[in-house]
């Protein structure tokens, strides 16, 4: 009975293996940006799910580049040194030494977790700080009503070719959201969903995904069955008139939209809570999340 339980269990590997081909045939040699955040950066099955994901598809040809956060962290850092953590319309408020902490936390402790963790699960990862050969470079954001966010800088050149060799070399670059200014001395804190989506239109990626904490676009943002699992760019405004994109959600939609107008072949919003959304997504006919064509 072992036996034949055996060969089931076998049987339905195999077949998962072979429905997972075509869509490695379709992503091998392509390149998939990946920003990771939220809970799948806590929590530490989720973690690991996603760590094993991302090595299994750089084992199989697929040029997969992480571009993380580390929110909780920073926010763990400052408490630790009695400073509150203040946010401005969705971005966090970053003074001198708050640019300090974050560019400690970002390239230091979360970019070399990540390494470790890449290399413990029998990947190659190298850690790269946005500011790292130019990578991003940016100016200070400022918005029409001149709000102060401190230390945040808005991209306004990305030079691809650090993660480029990166990649040449079979290695999966792993970059902090960093970006060296071009306006002043100094430093700035950059959005890492909006880090990911430049990124990924400089190296003419295939897909974009941003792991996110929720499952998607939903026209019912309480009701996980109004999920939409895809939509065309050109279909974005008439959703944000009727409200259906709102608050948080619109600066997500707006990376990905502006990923797939200047050239990614698609952009994903996605649960990272979902062990495995990654492979799920890219290797299975099922997909998660909501996709922008």
């Amino acid at each position: 009975m072992m036996d034949e339980q055996f060969d089931l269990d076998a049987e339905l590997k195999a077949q998962i293996l072979v429905e997972a081909l075509p869509h490695i045939q379709m992503y091998y040699g392509q390149t998939v940006v990946v920003k990771y955040g939220g809970n799948a950066m806590i929590n530490e099955e989720l973690k690991d799910a996603v760590i094993h994901d991302l090595v299994l598809l750089n084992l199989v040809g697929i040029k997969v580049v992480v571009v993380h956060g580390g929110g909780p962290e920073i926010n763990e850092m400052l408490g630790k040194i009695g400073k509150e953590s203040k946010f401005v319309n969705g971005l966090r408020y970053t003074d001198r030494e708050t640019m300090d902490i974050v560019q400690m936390v970002l390239c230091g402790k979360v970019n070399k977790d990540l390494v470790t963790l890449l290399e413990k699960a029998g990947g190659r990862g190298i850690g790269l700080g946005g500011m790292d050969g130019g990578l991003f470079q940016a100016k200070r954001l400022t918005d029409r009503v001149g709000t102060d966010y401190g230390y945040v800088g808005e991209i306004v050149d990305v030079d691809p070719s650090p993660v480029i060799d990166v990649l040449e070399q079979g290695y999966i670059p792993v970059v902090s959201t960093v970006a060296q200014g071009v306006d002043d001395e100094t430093n700035y804190n950059i959005n890492a969903d909006t880090a990911a989506s430049k990124l990924a239109v400089a190296l003419k990626a295939k897909k974009l995904i941003l792991l996110t904490d929720v499952r998607g676009l939903m026209l019912d943002p309480k009701d996980e069955t109004t999920l939409l699992p895809m939509l065309k760019v050109s279909e974005v405004p008439k959703l944000v008139r009727d409200g259906v994109i709102k608050g948080g959600m619109i600066p997500k939609v707006d990376c990905c939209v502006e990923a797939v107008r200047k050239g990614v072949g698609a952009a994903n919003i996605q649960d990272g809570r979902v062990a495995h959304s990654i492979l799920i997504e890219l290797l299975s006919k099922v997909g998660v999340g909501t996709m922008f064509q």
